[in-house]
Parts: C-alpha cells; sequence; structure tokens
C-alpha cells in the first residue's frame, strides 16, 4: 500500500539524523517491523476531509506526512515502553538491551512530539502520552491486562485529530468515538485488512463539520 510506505518513509526520515549510530539502527528496526496503520489513518483522515487521495510529495516529511510520522513515531514509541514493561530485560540479564530500547522509547515519542507541536494536534498529543502514563501506573497497582489496550483506541484517535485538521476539518466526538472503536485490542491487523471499505465510508461521513479549506494548509508546520 504506497500510503504504508509514505508512513515509514517518513518515520525513518524522522530519525535519520540521530546519533550513535547503535540506537539510529534500533529506532529504524522498531519502525519498520511495526504497524504502520496509525499513521495511514492520519493520511486517510485528510483524505476523507478532502475528498481526495494523499499523495505525498518529496522530501518525505512534506507537511501531511509530517503529522502522520509525528502519530506513527509515538505510538512506536509507547509501544516499546508498554512492551519493556511487562517483560522487563533487566531482570533476564540482557541489561545493555533494555537500556538501549527504554532509550529509543523515549527518543521515538520525543520526535513525534516534535513533529506535531505546532500543529492543531498538539494537545491530543500530550494527552495521549499522559493518559498512557495514567493506565500503566493503575495496570502496575491492579495488574489489570485490559488497561494495555487503551493505548491503540488513543493513538487512533490522535491520528483522525491530526489528519482531519491537516486538511482544515474538525475531529467531531463521533469522529474520534469512532477511531477508537476500531481498536479491537489485539493489536493492528495488516494495513490492507484494517481499512476495509466500511472505515472509509465512516470516515468520509463523520470526518469533521468544519469546512475543508482550499489545499492543506502548512502554516502550522512550517
Amino acid at each position: 500500500m504506497q500510503e504504508a510506505a509514505a508512513v515509514r518513509r517518513a518515520a525513518l526520515g524522522a530519525v535519520e539524523d540521530i546519533d550513535p549510530v547503535r540506537l539510529r539502527e534500533r529506532l529504524e528496526e522498531q519502525l519498520s517491523a511495526g504497524s504502520s496503520v496509525p499513521g495511514v489513518l492520519a493520511l486517510r483522515s485528510v483524505e476523507a476531509v478532502t475528498d481526495r487521495a494523499v499523495e505525498p510529495e518529496e522530501p518525505a516529511l512534506d507537511p501531511v506526512t509530517r503529522r502522520a510520522a509525528g502519530v506513527q513515531l509515538i505510538y512506536e514509541g509507547l509501544a516499546l515502553t508498554r512492551q519493556l514493561a511487562r517483560e522487563e530485560p533487566w531482570e533476564t540479564g540482557d541489561r545493555d538491551e533494555g537500556d538501549l530500547a527504554i532509550l529509543a522509547a523515549d527518543v521515538l515519542v520525543a520526535r513525534g512530539f516534535y513533529l506535531l507541536a505546532r500543529t492543531e494536534a498538539a494537545d491530543a498529543a500530550v494527552e495521549t502520552v499522559r493518559a498512557f502514563g495514567r493506565d500503566q501506573t493503575v495496570r502496575r497497582e491492579t495488574d489489570d491486562p485490559t488497561l494495555d489496550r487503551n493505548l491503540e483506541a488513543d493513538v487512533l484517535e490522535l491520528a483522525v485529530v491530526a489528519g482531519t485538521t491537516a486538511a482544515g476539518g474538525h475531529a467531531t466526538p463521533r469522529l474520534r468515538e469512532f477511531a477508537a472503536g476500531l481498536a479491537d485490542g489485539t493489536g493492528f491487523r495488516p494495513v490492507d485488512q484494517f481499512f476495509a471499505e466500511r472505515v472509509g465510508d465512516s470516515l468520509r461521513t463523520l470526518a469533521g463539520d468544519a469546512p475543508a479549506s482550499e489545499g492543506v494548509p502548512t502554516s502550522v508546520d512550517d
């Protein structure tokens, strides 16, 4: 899928300046292995508002894919943090890998914040990370595994906020609820399976009650 490839290129491009090399390679490994569903949903939300396909420009971090990459990076960083909380490599003897992985998670989230910082999705990004922190705190106290599922729902909400606002639209409560409901608690299916026809139809129906402006606004992303 072209959109998934564009999201992956944009996300990898966002970390290509990271040093040292070993850390950058760990970031690239995480981004290459993960699902592109969050970033693709951001692009599909742009399309739902403008009623035309997004054609990412070169370089990869054009204003639209910049937002999609920001969503993707935040998700990958939080998902890695969640994984480390469950596996705790420091207790299995692989302390170096654990240290590198937690650093990679921090860098992914920070770089995602950077890409979304001057956009209308900035507040939603902050709330996504705060909600994750609250869930994980309660998870440790109660050992309730269902709380782990909230991350995917929250990230999909962030994706529709990032996408619709990039196109001059508005992520209505109904749209955000629909996006969150796409998370089934089992992780993300492959992109082509996740975006069934009904998903696209619902996005077009629910994508904002504010008219899209001519073209995709870029001033907040400059």
